[in-house]
């Protein structure tokens, strides 16, 4: 394995190639020299890295701007690949056989030998472990043959890109390739959820409602301390996350003309600058998969804010909401 990273920040314009055999083993043989590459899944694009390669995860992490205490998920092929990695208990192997391939990542006791760096764990003894089902990420893992680490691909605390589009427009020139497998079909990040002690913990919803996992294993707590110790135990789980350039209000009945409107369901107050509604007809399945690619419509210059409307706090909406309280968070000019 090559422990030498090749300078992707060099490049000044990043290309987009359809997710097609020559392109994926271009990419998997990038990836395999040190290179970044983004890559479709079913949940965000994500920015992969060799997870065995240090340095590799060292570029990774410069080119999100990520803070390094936010372990990265690992993505591997099948859970043949992922047990080689962490240690499976029975709650594991029940979830496993349910949910991957998928948009659940489970936080598990590294194995002794875990070939992967524990930069991208950020020094923990638990690793985050996913195995995605968007065929290009399938194919892409298959012929790397390396676990890979991939956050989503985007500038850290920035809007998840659910389209190849979003991915150029934060990581241009950061990055060696972006592989083109259309919009994102969840887009929405993996449920997390932590299994490295005895009670299930909830680190991050996601894409599988904590209803569906809870009656397989049991009730999920959630990390004892939100505030110190979440962002330590899990991704995805800084204060002020997911953030669009405008600041955004929630919980909006009324709008004024120079705000963006986020509506979720039919009733919508008028007056907004521009408006795009998550769901017309209030379904969250469909408000998830719209959710970044709207508020990424929405972030554009000249407003002063972005307002979001009420969304049920249930089933996928827990997600939705989840990354809206973070997006929403004060943060420094």
């Amino acid at each position: 394995m090559p422990d030498t990273l090749l300078p992707d920040t060099a490049m000044s314009i990043t290309r987009i190639l359809p997710g097609q055999p020559a392109a994926i083993a271009e990419a998997a043989g990038l990836l395999a020299q040190g290179h970044l590459v983004a890559f479709p899944t079913e949940t965000v694009y994500g920015l992969g890295a060799d997870a065995t390669n240090a340095h590799a995860l060292a570029a990774l992490y410069a080119a999100k701007g990520r803070p390094r205490f936010n372990p990265l998920i690992v993505h591997v092929p099948d859970t043949e690949a992922a047990r080689k990695l962490a240690r499976f208990d029975a709650r594991a192997e029940r979830l496993a056989a349910a949910f991957w391939p998928g948009p659940l990542t489970l936080v598990l006791p590294r194995a002794p030998g875990c070939a992967v760096a524990p930069l991208a764990s950020a020094g923990l003894d638990t690793l985050a472990l996913r195995v995605p089902r968007h065929p290009i990420a399938q194919a892409l893992l298959r012929t790397l043959d390396r676990p890979l680490a991939a956050p989503s691909a985007n500038p850290s605390g920035r809007l998840s890109p659910t389209e190849a589009a979003h991915v150029s427009a934060g990581l241009d020139g950061k990055i060696a390739l972006i592989l083109d497998g259309g919009p994102c079909t969840v887009g929405l990040e993996s449920t997390v959820v932590g299994l490295a002690g005895p009670q299930p913990l909830l680190l991050r919803p996601g894409g599988i409602a904590p209803d569906a996992i809870a009656a397989l294993i049991g009730p999920l707590g959630l990390p004892p301390d939100e505030a110190a110790q979440a962002a330590l135990l899990s991704p995805g789980r800084l204060a002020a996350h997911y953030a669009p350039s405008l600041q955004v209000r929630l919980g909006a009945t009324s709008v004024d003309p120079n705000e963006a409107l986020l509506a979720f369901g039919p009733n919508v107050p008028a007056g907004a600058a521009v408006t795009l509604n998550l769901s017309p007809t209030g379904d969250l399945l469909e408000a998830a998969a719209n959710l970044f690619a709207h508020l990424h419509a929405l972030d554009r210059p000249g407003l002063r804010a972005i307002v979001v409307m009420a969304i049920p706090d249930e089933g996928l909406g827990l997600a939705i909401n989840d990354r809206l309280r973070r997006a929403a968070k004060p943060r420094a000019p």
